[in-house]
């Protein structure tokens, strides 16, 4: 028999954490870790929309990452759980990576506006959306245990993101589009 994705429990608007604690589906703990699935959905259209199979594999890897991350916020936190955890080496892969690719683009020099391909806006689409879920992790953690690895992916994967749609501009081809604020009195 096949499994059925609806279960009714959720009906009047709650839901379960892994460990069986309900709380309603406008708790913080529930939108943060709605947010980094909402964020892991844009990581998909970002790889989807990239033919670079070194940049796939990377966000592939994210993604995963990401699927951690969101099994952790969704774990009661007075349960000792067995959960996936992100570890140093994670936060390492994407410093390394945001080294490599600055080491290969122009010195920033101004604002940058999200824009110039399709590719390159969802990539600060994604950016947007994990900065969101970083402030919903750091707003959580001031309530309830949230493991300060999860701060510190969210933090480095938005430098990531940001460093990324530079370099998919440099790799498509295509101008940054560049922040131009308005005279005074203009």
């Amino acid at each position: 028999m096949a499994i059925r994705i609806y279960t009714k429990t959720g009906d009047k608007g709650d839901t379960s954490l892994f460990g069986g604690k309900r709380l309603p589906k406008s708790h913080l703990r529930i939108e943060t870790y709605g947010t980094v699935d909402e964020l892991n959905s844009f990581i998909g259209v970002l790889r989807d929309s990239t033919a670079s199979e070194p940049i796939r594999s990377i966000l592939k890897d994210i993604q995963d990452r990401l699927f951690t991350l969101g099994a952790n916020l969704a774990s009661d936190p007075e349960k000792p759980l067995a959960t996936p955890d992100i570890f140093d080496s994670d936060i390492e892969a994407l410093e390394k990576a945001i080294d490599e690719m600055t080491g290969q683009l122009p010195p920033l020099k101004n604002f940058i506006l999200p824009g110039g391909h399709t590719t390159v806006s969802f990539c600060h689409v994604a950016r947007c959306v994990c900065r969101r879920a970083e402030r919903l992790a750091v707003a959580l953690m001031l309530e309830e245990p949230v493991d300060e690895q999860i701060i510190r992916y969210l933090n480095r994967l938005s430098d990531y993101l940001f460093v990324l749609a530079r370099q998919l501009s440099k790799d498509l081809g295509v101008e940054e589009v560049i922040w131009q604020p308005r005279k005074p009195g203009a």
